[in-house]
């Protein structure tokens, strides 16, 4: 479990520092990474290159990890993400469901997101 959650740590800082090494390394070469609003990345090779896409032209200003939870080869882990797109900055609370291979790469992802911060519409 430890060293899932260092990969799931490299993953989300590697998106902080730009880094395409750090992050290539968090994935197997079959894995598929979904994103929270649909697209979806079928290969290494794709993951990387949105990677590297996504970065050339925005940043990711934070990506912290609140908890983690742990079953079998998969783990769930919840987090915080704010970034600069098109000059505009956005954040938003969310979780991954990640499952590892037993080399302990990341095989498959799906993030979801929940807006943030909460309102209360009661209140």
């Amino acid at each position: 479990m430890v060293m899932r959650e260092q990969t799931i740590f490299n993953c989300f800082q590697s998106w902080i520092k730009k880094d395409d090494l750090m992050f290539a390394d968090c994935f197997a070469s079959s894995a598929i990474y979904i994103e929270s609003w649909g697209p979806a990345y079928r290969s290494h090779k794709d993951i990387v290159r949105w990677f590297h896409d996504w970065n050339s032209q925005n940043k990711v200003l934070q990506w912290d990890i609140k908890r983690f939870w742990h079953h079998k080869d998969t783990c769930i882990c919840e987090w915080y993400f704010k970034c600069k797109c098109d000059e505009n900055i956005d954040g938003f609370d969310g979780l991954s469901i990640i499952k590892f291979n037993g080399n302990e790469k990341i095989i498959w992802l799906k993030e979801f997101q929940s807006k943030s911060p909460n309102y209360y519409p009661y209140e």
